[in-house]
């Protein structure tokens, strides 16, 4: 009966100890892994002296940020490719810039509006097209857009504005002076461009 009593004891002995290692083991493992989520979070935060105070920043990674980036760099583009002021050397100069922002589709799109006339007609009139964002849609899983915008063509003696609604892709590239979001537009299109409000001058 002793001898029993004293084999139950070390069993139990035993599974107290292995008991207690494991949970070590386990108590270590979450130290460890809270401890490393601590420093990664520590290492984003900067410290920025202004004027000899120290001013805490948070440093971010590119991806967060990545969508406010692909709006912005959609909205450069059509900013340049869609404002056309009676000036063929600022329409130059646009057209040149919004072409680091976009593939062939957008070369197209601009050689297409330049064997029709538009520019030159654009330049006879002495017209001014401007054109205001009114959203970006972006489809972040497959790098998608859908871009409405409101054109406002105003010549000497009408105001004409259009509702402009396009699509496309967006595909990473390196960051350079040209293209400072470091993407560039594909397949791009226009769905939608129609007539929303026409207007006469008023002659004085």
């Amino acid at each position: 009966m002793i001898i029993k009593n004293i084999e139950n004891k070390i069993k139990l002995a035993g599974l107290l100890s292995i008991g207690s290692f494991i949970s070590s083991i386990v108590i270590s493992g979450m130290v460890l892994a809270f401890c490393f989520t601590l420093v990664r979070e520590e290492r984003k935060k900067i410290y920025v002296l202004d004027q000899d105070v120290p001013v805490l920043v948070k440093q971010t990674g590119v991806e967060v940020n990545l969508e406010v980036e692909c709006k912005s760099h959609v909205n450069l583009f059509h900013s340049l490719f869609f404002t056309l002021p009676p000036d063929d050397d600022f329409i130059k100069h646009n057209m040149e810039s919004a072409m680091y922002l976009v593939d062939e589709s957008g070369l197209k799109q601009y050689n297409n509006l330049k064997e029709k006339g538009y520019f030159n007609t654009l330049l006879a009139s002495s017209a001014t097209v401007t054109i205001k964002t009114d959203s970006i849609n972006m489809n972040m899983s497959d790098m998608s857009f859908t871009y409405y915008g409101t054109q406002r063509i105003e010549r000497e003696t009408s105001v004409l504005k259009r509702q402009l609604v396009t699509t496309g892709y967006l595909r990473q590239v390196p960051r350079t002076d040209n293209n400072p979001h470091g993407l560039i537009i594909t397949n791009w299109k226009t769905i939608l461009n129609k007539d929303l409000d026409y207007k006469i001058k008023k002659s004085f």
